[in-house]
């Protein structure tokens, strides 16, 4: 084994003793550069995200989505779609919706189903457990169907 070889058994600290003399090569300066807040022993700047918060105009009331409701929103589906997906006599519901893959399930369950009165409806339908707007179920029953 020769000196050159010997290694520490523990690690020294990270910090480093820097510029002690010219012949260091970081004389003068310590390699901080020239003057100023980080040339100076335990200078501290702030961090610049908090100068940025600083400067944001303050939310008031109830924040961003204040406004918006907490109700859960049914999906919505139109004649139209009742009129490509069901035969005539059928039974509509959210389950049927589903199974017919006119809607998705949200979060596992059956989701709440509006059927509303765009497009024109030629069949007879029973509906059942869904919402109805004053068009649809208008359409609905001209066309000889029912809603419950």
């Amino acid at each position: 084994m020769q000196l050159h070889q010997l290694q520490p058994k523990t690690r020294r600290s990270t910090s480093k003793r820097v510029g002690r003399g010219r012949a260091s090569g970081k004389g003068k300066t310590a390699g901080r550069g020239t003057k100023g807040q980080k040339a100076r022993a335990g200078h501290k700047i702030w961090p610049n995200v908090r100068e940025q918060l600083k400067k944001l105009p303050k939310l008031r009331g109830r924040g961003v989505h204040g406004l918006r409701s907490y109700q859960e929103r049914p999906l919505v589906v139109n004649l139209s779609a009742l009129e490509r997906f069901f035969a005539a006599g059928e039974t509509v519901s959210p389950q049927t919706l589903l199974e017919r893959g006119v809607v998705r399930a949200t979060e596992g369950a059956l989701p709440r189903v509006k059927i509303l009165g765009d497009g024109a409806l030629s069949k007879k339908l029973l509906l059942s457990g869904c919402a109805v707007s004053a068009n649809a179920r208008q359409k609905i029953e001209q066309a000889g169907g029912s809603v419950q």
